[in-house]
């Protein structure tokens, strides 16, 4: 039987690299893996972050969005099969910062998926600096993608500190708590809370075999760009200087008009390279990288996209 782990996390919480690392790890231990993902957006920014993974050990696969709830779930159970059958030691499921973590749980009851995989780890990746003001609706996520995890990975430790990785804590157990979840994390035994740069064999070996937990809470409708919640916009070719998209896309931050902005991330060409960036409101990072393209996504609740271009001196696509 396969192994298959489903690495969650809100919306630019650090999910891709922790999987990066994550897959490194597993295929130093010569386990054979499959990495399947699912971005939010037009353009899979996050499978070209792993594509260097790619060789005789890791397979990376996608699973094309822009499709309601149904269809996603029958690409999902399709895909599951076709990997089934390639000989995976672990297969690695990432899916968009938006996810309904018991379609998950359901494929893998279904025939004939059930014949191949059986449960590994459901690993929870948390901002140690989240946000503290969220909608209802992302409160509402938050909790229903950490309410099953074996275990809770603090992305961005360092920078934020205990003091502050303890009310990210706090938040999320709140977030619980208005779910009707009784699963709570606060004292910090089912959290890895450390600098991703020590993490040790030990620590991956803790995330390997976490599990996860069965647990109830209050289910409800997952928003979506057609019901107003999260959408995400998206843009080609900018012509900008790190140095001017950097202000530009900070510029974000601080505009209402342009709505609720959760993350920003995408690449740009730079001295015969390219660079990735992953922005959110309290951290921005250019990070050399070998192939990219030249896209920026924005991704949020009740975005205006016109606002949007004009403080990016972009056209819309169309």
């Amino acid at each position: 039987m396969i192994k298959i782990d489903l690495i969650t996390g809100f919306l630019g919480a650090g999910k891709t690299t922790l999987i990066r690392r994550y897959a490194r790890w597993l295929m130093d231990q010569g386990q054979k893996i499959g990495i399947l993902e699912n971005d939010y957006g037009a353009v899979n920014v996050d499978r070209m972050l792993l594509q260097d993974l790619e060789g005789p050990q890791c397979d990376l696969e996608m699973i094309s969005g822009g499709c309601d709830a149904d269809c996603h779930k029958r690409r999902f159970r399709t895909k599951l099969i076709a990997m089934g059958m390639l000989g995976y030691d672990r297969v690695l499921v990432e899916p968009s910062g938006i996810y309904d973590v018991d379609e998950f749980f359901d494929a893998l009851c279904e025939s004939p998926v059930d014949r191949w995989y059986q449960p590994g780890s459901v690993i929870t990746v948390l901002d140690a600096g989240l946000e503290e003001h969220l909608s209802p609706e992302a409160e509402y996520l938050l909790a229903s993608e950490a309410a099953e995890a074996g275990c809770i990975v603090l992305s961005k430790y360092k920078e934020a500190g205990p003091e502050r990785a303890a009310a990210s804590l706090a938040h999320l157990d709140r977030a619980l708590e208005a779910a009707g979840c009784a699963r709570r994390f606060g004292s910090g035994e089912e959290v890895l809370a450390k600098d991703w740069d020590s993490l040790t064999d030990a620590d991956f070996q803790r995330l390997a075999s976490c599990g996860w937990k069965q647990t109830s809470y209050r289910k409800e409708s997952l928003p979506g760009a057609k019901a107003g919640g999260f959408e995400s916009v998206y843009f080609l070719h900018l012509d900008l200087s790190p140095e001017e998209l950097r202000r530009r896309v900070e510029s974000l931050w601080q505009d209402p008009a342009c709505g609720k902005i959760f993350r920003v991330k995408g690449f740009l060409p730079a001295g015969g390279g390219w660079l990735e960036l992953n922005a959110t409101r309290d951290q921005f990072t250019f990070c050399p990288i070998p192939q990219g393209q030249e896209v920026l996504i924005v991704i949020g609740e009740g975005l205006a996209p016109q606002a949007i271009a004009d403080r990016l001196g972009a056209e819309l696509p169309v």
